[in-house]
């Protein structure tokens, strides 16, 4: 399977910055399947630590697809400018991946999330 990885055009510009507040809210579409702040997974993999972890490197977790484990094989890491585009539209990053949420809206609640896990997620 290939990773569609196409980053052109999807990377979060430099002149939005994050609200601490918004931050927050924006995390909550999120955190019924994830946690930051502490190493526990739930339906999804935890993302404590995910700014620069590779795909699929939670040890403990099992339930990657197969789409995202091919993903962290071919190298693939969840910086700054791939979360962008795979918080935007995951299931064109990563076809096939188990993700059923169908992406954020604007580049500011993308912003926004990043901000939180790097904020948020360092263990």
């Amino acid at each position: 399977m290939k990773i569609l990885l196409i980053l052109a055009g999807v990377a979060v510009p430099a002149a939005i910055a994050a609200d601490a507040r918004a931050e927050t809210d924006v995390f909550r579409k999120c955190s019924a399947c994830h946690s930051v702040a502490e190493p526990v997974n739930r339906v999804g993999p935890h993302l404590s630590g995910v700014v620069g972890r590779p795909a699929a490197a939670v040890e403990d977790y099992a339930g990657y697809s197969k789409a995202m484990k091919e993903a962290g094989a071919q190298g693939v890491v969840w910086d700054e400018t791939t979360l962008s585009a795979y918080l935007a539209a995951p299931k064109t990053m990563i076809p096939k991946t188990r993700m059923a949420f169908s992406g954020l809206k604007s580049q500011q609640e993308i912003a926004d999330v990043i901000a939180y896990l790097k904020a948020n997620g360092s263990r």
